[in-house]
């Protein structure tokens, strides 16, 4: 169970990843939403005129229907199967969710002291790289936004958006860790990396849906997000350079 504590980010990482799968699977064994007409004809060699399509995520279903008749276009058995796996799927989700977010509240880990760091230069080089780093990494979203809603569709969105602030969680707190404010502990490095990826998703979030732009981001997401995380991490460094006894007295506690 400790390894399974320790790995809860990959897990959780890897059940989002597979739910992405799932419902692209799931996407390709419906009708296509660009022409389905084609698609039932195709599967049922008619070319009677479409009425309309049914279908459903839980349990993942489609038929074509043609007047009074209705025709069922994903099987019995993939329907079952699809239905197991992403039952399985959510729970791996759930439970490794839990687990990651009890990592923000756990033992926070010796304090790791600023002896023979430059601060000035540690902040410039967070504030200035960590920027560009969050810009390419939200250059890469923005550009797989799109497939996962054009293959997804709503779960997948809803799948892919989860995966984005975890991954962007983990990423801010690997920034935090390699180049933020000192002295600091793990735990600290982890709920900072974890703000500052929240939030600069959110503020991007919010300015396209301001721009009326939603669901897909646009090009100015990435310079956006890139800005955003820099007066978010400036904040940070400028919280933590404020005088705090009882930090203060634990990198004592360290040092003798």
């Amino acid at each position: 169970m400790d390894v399974v504590r320790r790995r809860a980010g990959w897990l959780l990482g890897l059940g989002l990843l597979g739910g992405l799968v799932w419902a692209t699977v799931v996407t390709l064994s419906m009708p296509g939403w660009y022409d389905p007409d084609r698609d039932c004809g195709k599967k049922f060699l008619t070319e009677d005129n479409l009425t309309t399509v049914r279908s459903g995520w839980f349990p993942p279903s489609a038929s074509c229907v043609y007047g009074d008749t209705v025709r069922q276009y994903m099987s019995t058995t993939r329907s079952v199967v699809l239905s197991i796996i992403g039952v399985l799927l959510l729970a791996v989700i759930a439970v490794s969710l839990v687990l990651v977010v009890r990592r923000l509240t756990g033992d926070p880990g010796p304090v790791r002291t600023a002896d023979d760091i430059n601060l000035r230069r540690r902040r410039r080089t967070h504030l200035i790289f960590g920027a560009i780093d969050m810009a390419l990494v939200f250059a890469v979203v923005t550009f797989v936004n799109v497939a996962a809603i054009a293959f997804g569709e709503l779960p997948g969105a809803i799948l892919f958006i989860v995966l984005t602030l975890v991954g962007l969680s983990a990423f801010g707190a690997a920034l935090d860790n390699h180049m933020g404010p000192l002295p600091s502990t793990a735990l600290e490095s982890r709920r900072r990396g974890t703000v500052a990826g929240l939030t600069t998703y959110g503020l991007v979030f919010a300015a396209t849906a301001f721009a009326g732009q939603l669901p897909f981001f646009r090009f100015w997401a990435a310079p956006a997000a890139g800005v955003a995380y820099a007066v978010i991490v400036g904040v940070q460094w400028s919280r933590s350079t404020r005088p705090n006894p009882t930090k203060a007295q634990a990198v004592s506690r360290v040092e003798l």
